[in-house]
């Protein structure tokens, strides 16, 4: 992953590189109650990158281990999460029922932008714990980066039938539908339960989800 491929890439793996990080550019939200929501102003037709150059999305935080200041490259971070995640590996041999553990692990996998591997220790946690909303909603956002948009919206609509108001839900929902199903009015509905739902939300958080409902009304109608 860390250089450009030499041979074009195919149809089909063109599609699930545009699958795996159409939301890249402009982020899905990363948790309401603690205060993110959609991160930046990008419009929803910004373009998207390709999978061989996904490691610019790496967090500006993540470290450079050697890298003298350039971020790292997806494998990389794969080798970064991979020693982090180890010891919480080998506790988790003496108790891998636990969610706290596969949780942490799983995070670790996702900041690195290793969806498929966080995917699969949410998965299990979820098999510990299947009312955690809040790791559901994880879960989706890591399928649907990983090109699983069924998937994604299967697991949010799953957390909505254990917590029908939940916002991060009802938002990424939205989301998904409208940039992953070209579903705008699925897109708004879920949004419209979103704000009905959630009557304390912030003024500038429901003026994000009503500017996001415009956009895609007047997509739809294009």
């Amino acid at each position: 992953m860390a250089n450009e491929p030499t041979t074009r890439p195919s149809a089909g793996s063109a599609w699930q590189a545009k699958q795996a990080y159409a939301m890249a550019a402009i982020c899905l939200a990363v948790g309401l109650a603690t205060g993110y929501f959609f991160r930046g102003s990008q419009s929803p037709a910004a373009p998207v990158q390709p999978a061989a150059t996904a490691q610019a999305n790496a967090p500006p935080s993540t470290p450079a281990d050697g890298m003298g200041g350039q971020r790292p490259s997806l494998e990389e971070m794969k080798q970064m999460a991979d020693k982090k995640a180890a010891p919480l590996i080998e506790k988790l041999k003496g108790d891998p029922n636990s969610s706290d553990l596969l949780i942490q692990i799983g995070n670790l996998y996702k900041a690195t932008h290793q969806f498929k591997e966080a995917a699969g220790y949410y998965e299990k946690a979820l098999q510990a714990d299947p009312k955690n909303v809040a790791i559901r909603t994880e879960m989706a956002s890591c399928l649907y980066y990983n090109g699983d948009v069924d998937g994604a919206i299967s697991q949010l609509q799953q957390a909505l039938r254990y917590d029908p108001k939940d916002a991060n839900s009802l938002f990424n929902l939205g989301m998904i539908k409208w940039q992953g199903k070209q579903d705008s009015k699925g897109a708004v509905a879920a949004w419209q339960q979103l704000l009905k739902s959630n009557p304390q939300l912030s003024a500038d958080r429901k003026a994000t989800v009503q500017k996001l409902m415009a956009d895609a009304q007047m997509q739809g109608k294009t």
